[in-house]
Formats: structure tokens, sequence, C-alpha cells
């Protein structure tokens, strides 16, 4: 069985795209999100530097623009058995599998970053990756803290996010690397993405994604809060409300994949980052399968 999957925010690299202009569907694609937009991002994602690029603005529709394009001009090569995005691409997927018109679905890609710029202004905040502790090493520790801090991502084994306050943060990277972590990395983002921080653009995002009308996937969506085959719409909203200050289950989406019989993983936009994890989650699952045996 084949699985798309589509790649979130930090995948996005300047060049992105240009390739796929040359073809009359993706050109017209491109032109009609630069009208939705209001600025030609095809041009920043074309030829921009690495910190246009990096605008809040730009990012995310960016990264959604070229994940869906490109889904699109896949026409009938585009046969998924089952879908999932990675944070943002959660909203790409919707789109390839026709549950979000391209139109609905870019407007609601841009509320969204415009929604997390307005909540990281509000209280500084940031996120790191901790590397080679179990997950429920990093949730302790975090739980044990006085501060907001959350496991934000769970990437792969091994490989895990937390995001809250600066000083959350801080010190979770401190008690987590005495408590053995191999790496305890803050990252170069401007918040505290899917953690309880993120609250003020959740109830902005809500409204925006209420009033969207998303319908059945031809195929089943495993999303991030819940990562479990979906096809109800009602439901995918909830989900995508959830999503901001939810946790984004990417390791536990991949192994429900698995075990539903995904055989052949494809990433659908810029970048590889999601097939490493997939294949770091796949050498895991025969580990611990090979064990019981």
């Amino acid at each position: 069985m084949k699985a798309y999957i589509f790649p979130g925010q930090g995948a996005q690299f300047s060049g992105m795209g240009k390739e796929l202009y040359e073809n009359e569907l993706a050109k017209s694609l491109f032109e009609k999100a630069n009208e939705i937009i209001g600025f030609r991002i095809s041009d920043i994602m074309f030829g921009g530097t690495e910190e246009e690029l990096k605008q809040t603005k730009v990012t995310q529709p960016a990264v959604f623009l070229h994940s869906v394009i490109l889904a699109k001009t896949l026409g009938a090569e585009f046969q998924p058995d089952m879908v999932a995005g990675h944070s943002l691409g959660e909203f790409s997927a919707l789109v390839a599998a026709n549950a979000l018109s391209f139109e609905d679905g870019l407007r609601l890609v841009i509320a969204r970053a415009n929604a997390m710029q307005k909540a990281c202004e509000l209280q500084p905040s940031t996120m790191a990756a901790i590397l080679g502790l179990a997950d429920e090493v990093v949730e302790n520790i975090c739980n044990d803290i006085n501060e907001v801090v959350v496991a934000a991502n769970y990437n792969c084994p091994g490989q895990l996010v937390i995001s809250g306050s600066i000083e959350g943060v801080d010190l979770a990277c401190q008690k987590l690397t005495e408590a053995g972590a191999k790496r305890a990395l803050k990252l170069n983002v401007g918040g505290a993405f899917h953690s309880p921080l993120m609250e003020p653009a959740r109830v902005e995002l809500q409204e925006a994604i209420e009033q969207t009308t998303i319908l059945s996937p031809v195929c089943p969506i495993y999303q991030n809060v819940d990562p479990v085959p979906n096809t109800d719409p009602e439901k995918i909203k909830l989900n995508l409300i959830k999503q901001l200050t939810g946790a984004v289950r990417w390791t536990q989406t991949v192994e429900k994949m698995l075990a539903d019989g995904a055989t052949d993983f494809v990433e659908v936009g810029p970048g590889n980052v999601l097939q490493g994890l997939v294949k770091k989650v796949s050498r895991e699952v025969k580990t611990s399968s090979a064990t019981v045996a």
C-alpha cells in the first residue's frame, strides 16, 4: 500500500518548486496563489534568499504550495492508499486528497501562519530537540518543571522536540542532559509551536477552520493529534483545530500506517526529512517485532 507524506515548516529552500513552473497546471496554480496572497511568493520560492524564505508569511505557504502543486502535477500517478502530513504538511495532505480545495487550503495556511506569528509575539518562547532519550523520560521531566514546557514533536524513536517558555525549555534541556540525553539543542524558531502557548493562535484559527468546507478525503488521513485512519470531515476539522496546541505524533503516525499495511512511503514536497524519520521508525518496529518473536 502506498502512503503519501507531506513535510512541514523547515523543509523550504531557495529554488523550491521552480522546476514545476514549466508545467501549465503548476504555472496556473502558482499564479493563482500569487493573487490570493497579494505578492509574488513564487518569485521568492524560485530565487529568494534564505532570510526571505524564513519570513512567517512566506515559509508556510511556500512549503504548502510546493507540496500541493507537485501532487497535482502527478495526475493519475497520485493514487494514495493513505496520507499524512507533519504539522503544516497536514493541510497539504488534505488538499492533495481532495478534502480541501486549493484556494481554501492556501487561505487556511495563511491564516495559520499569521495567527502563529501573533502568538509568538505575545510571549518569548522556543523549542529544543532532545536526542537519545525515551519519550517517557522526556515527558516526565517536562511534567515536573513549573514552567510551560511540553513534548511537542514525536519525530522518531530517540528524537523528540520540546516546546515552551524560554525559561521552561532551558531548564528542561539542563535536566534532560543530566538524565543522559545525547543532545539537547535549542532550535532557531520563532516560538513554542504545538504547546499551550499557541492557544491564542488556536482560537483565531478555529473560526477560520469552522467556516471552511472540508469533504471526505479520497483516502484515510492520519492526523497529528490522532494518528488513526480518518475520513470524517467533522473529525478532521476538530483535529486541525487541536493541532496548534497539540503534539505532532509522527512516530505514532508512521507506526500505525505500517501496521495498516503501508509498504511504500512517498514524500511529496521540498526535501526528504520525513523519509529519514520513516526509516528510523520502521527500523525500530522491525527490531521490536524480532525481539517479541
